[in-house]
């Protein structure tokens, strides 16, 4: 199938607007009225709470999983034979990851107003390199622990993605650095207005972990 082609379908892919469904069809509201604006995992969780929020949250890594295996698709690229080869798969498939990205963001199905694409970035990356995933997924989940933000969670996910693509995975090829430095830029300008919520003290917490929160209450008093 032509590699274009493909292209616009990861783009589609990504523009399912799996929040703003869920919040119409579930609560007759659209997520973008409500909370940080955002049809994304975050915002979701926030006004509709921890079950549609991981739905929503598992639904768009999906997308970033699909769009960018999408190479499968392309004949040339299941029997890899050289280097020069794996370093155009590899570029394929960061192509595709990115449209589906940008579908997120700018969704066609939704007035191409989305999410910010944390978790479909994290869906591209888990096709691209799982196991650099894995650990960006170990660092999101230990600051959602600490702090129960979101935004702040996604945010060191993101900018280990680069850390550990640059300096740990230390990958050779130029356009995978270029787009893990990519994505911790995208990430962090995504969530400025969250980081200044956060230096307010405004930012929300998820509805995630009450227990241990109402256990160091009951300790502290």
């Amino acid at each position: 199938m032509n590699e274009f082609v493909l292209i616009i379908l990861a783009y589609c892919i990504g523009s399912i607007p799996t929040a703003v469904w869920i919040s119409k069809h579930f609560f007759n509201i659209d997520i973008r009225d409500y909370g940080s604006g955002n049809a994304g995992a975050t915002n979701t969780f926030r006004v509709l709470g921890k079950k549609y929020g991981s739905i929503v949250m598992a639904v768009d890594i999906i997308k970033g999983v699909v769009g960018t295996s999408l190479w499968i698709l392309v004949p040339q690229y299941l029997n890899i034979t050289t280097e020069s080869d794996q370093l155009h798969r590899t570029n394929f498939m960061i192509g595709l990851g990115m449209a589906s990205v940008i579908g997120h963001i700018f969704p066609l199905w939704a007035n191409f107003k989305g999410g910010k694409g944390v978790a479909t970035l994290f869906g591209m990356a888990l096709a691209i390199q799982p196991i650099v995933a894995v650990l960006c997924v170990a660092v999101f989940l230990l600051v959602l622990y600490l702090t129960r933000f979101v935004s702040l969670s996604s945010i060191l996910a993101g900018v280990s993605f680069m850390v550990f693509i640059l300096f740990v995975y230390n990958a050779h090829e130029p356009l995978y650095r270029i787009f893990a430095i990519i994505v911790a830029l995208m990430v962090v300008l995504t969530h400025q207005k969250n980081i200044s919520r956060i230096l307010n003290g405004t930012e929300s917490k998820v509805p995630i972990f009450k227990y241990r929160d109402r256990r160091k209450e009951r300790k502290g008093r």
